[in-house]
């Protein structure tokens, strides 16, 4: 059975949502450039965001899978979806990561000597395959968030056949499939212990194995699963099988989650296992909250807003962190105070960066890679759903990223099964650190 959804329903908390997961990784990133001079400071604040990278990004790849299911467009062929799918992620990632091997060429990157670009290594950058390779230097080339965009493209690669399978599950057993990729998920780490424990690689929040490291975090085949859990939910929530949970419930796990990704679980877990049943729960609540017309804080205008330029925020924040502390210099830090305005300083530049480059980058390559004349969002088009390409990321590349303000009426369940949302969505996927 195909899910389907009511036309005009509107997802705007999921958007809102991105914004938040995207600003939780640029918080991770932060506390690698160590701008706090006090170190007990530095330490505690490092203890709060250490495992807020991670969790974004597990985030956006669930909610690729859930919009994409979500917006799906009916007989849609393959080669249609896949050049609407590369017009919301390339053009970004393009610009973003010529900018990153330029930086590169003239200082220090995170990874690369001053004045050394390899070209093998840029390559594989620019065509978003890098992330098939268990090398840091390959998966953290160039712009280092772009691993990520890489996991993204796999996925809509895959789509189409992922699609077949995941559609023809009767709704009676959607929640044993869901419970069962959910399970494989946190048996990943188990998995991974059959892969060499050597090289070890040394990260802020932990050490790995640098290729068990990649297995569970970087493998787009592994990383994949949780795409497939976002279609299986979105699929949930539009045979109307969803319990309704108020969204303070999944929030409040979201944080159980967290305290044990931070303290409590083995390192490999920490990555997404710990966390991926709160995010399981948070996506489709949000979403049925905006079905039934109840809404959320996410789904207000100043969050949508964020949230429709998450994506261009999530490529160029790291940037922006890692040239703008060496235009400060390199290994300056400051009191508390100074070191707080610095950074609000550097998320005040990042938004404005990427403001103009969702402007004169993403629309308008979105317009002209996919051969739509207009990026205005049509009628019942949802900007949220568009996210899958950072998140997942995601609609049409008409609509914009952000969902549409109109919700289902609270008595929808049942015509949520009988009535297909026009929307397409965006999943861009602000990647890891």
């Amino acid at each position: 059975m195909t899910p389907t959804h009511h036309r005009t329903s509107r997802l705007p908390s999921l958007t809102g949502l991105r914004f938040i997961a995207a600003l939780m990784v640029f918080a991770f990133h932060v506390a690698w450039e160590r701008f706090f001079r006090d170190a007990e400071v530095q330490g505690d604040y490092a203890d709060v965001v250490n495992k807020a990278g991670w969790i974004g990004v597990s985030f956006f790849f669930v909610l690729s899978g859930f919009v994409l299911a979500w917006s799906r467009r009916e007989g849609e062929r393959a080669p249609r979806f896949w050049r609407r799918r590369i017009a919301k992620v390339y053009p970004g990632h393009f610009v973003t990561a010529l900018v990153a091997f330029w930086l590169i060429s003239r200082t220090d990157g995170m990874l690369a000597a001053a004045g050394t670009v390899d070209a093998d290594e840029a390559i594989t950058n620019l065509l978003l395959i890098h992330s098939w390779w268990p090398e840091y230097d390959v998966f953290l080339s160039g712009n280092a968030v772009s691993w990520s965009l890489a996991c993204e493209l796999f996925f809509y690669l895959a789509f189409p056949v992922l699609w077949m399978g995941v559609s023809r599950i009767r709704a009676a057993h959607l929640w044993p499939a869901t419970v069962v990729v959910t399970a494989a998920i946190v048996c990943v780490p188990l998995m991974a212990k059959l892969v060499t424990a050597d090289p070890v690689m040394m990260l802020p929040d932990g050490t790995a194995s640098l290729k068990q490291y990649w297995f569970v975090y970087i493998f787009p085949p592994v990383r994949a699963l949780e795409f497939v859990l976002g279609m299986l939910l979105a699929r949930v929530v539009a045979e109307g099988r969803w319990f309704r949970l108020p969204l303070t419930v999944p929030i409040a796990l979201f944080g159980v989650g967290y305290y044990l990704a931070a303290r409590e679980v083995p390192y490999l877990y920490s990555l997404v296992a710990a966390t991926i049943i709160p995010i399981a729960l948070l996506i489709p609540a949000a979403a049925d909250a905006d079905i039934r017309g109840r809404g959320s804080w996410f789904a207000s205008k100043p969050m949508v807003w964020l949230g429709e330029r998450s994506f261009a925020f999530y490529l160029v924040h790291l940037l922006v962190l890692l040239y703008g502390h060496d235009w400060l210099g390199r290994g300056e830090n400051w009191e508390t105070g100074q070191a707080v305005l610095v950074i609000l300083g550097f998320m005040l530049v990042s938004l404005a960066i990427s403001a103009v480059l969702y402007e004169v980058v993403e629309k308008p390559g979105m317009r002209w890679l996919s051969g739509s004349r207009s990026t205005r969002p049509a009628p019942g088009s949802g900007g949220a759903a568009r996210e899958a390409g950072m998140a997942p990321g995601t609609p049409e590349p008409a609509a914009p990223d952000s969902v549409g303000r109109d919700a289902v009426e609270p008595d929808s369940a049942e015509r949520a099964r009988t009535a297909r949302s026009s929307g397409d969505s965006d999943d861009r996927v602000p990647s890891k650190t």
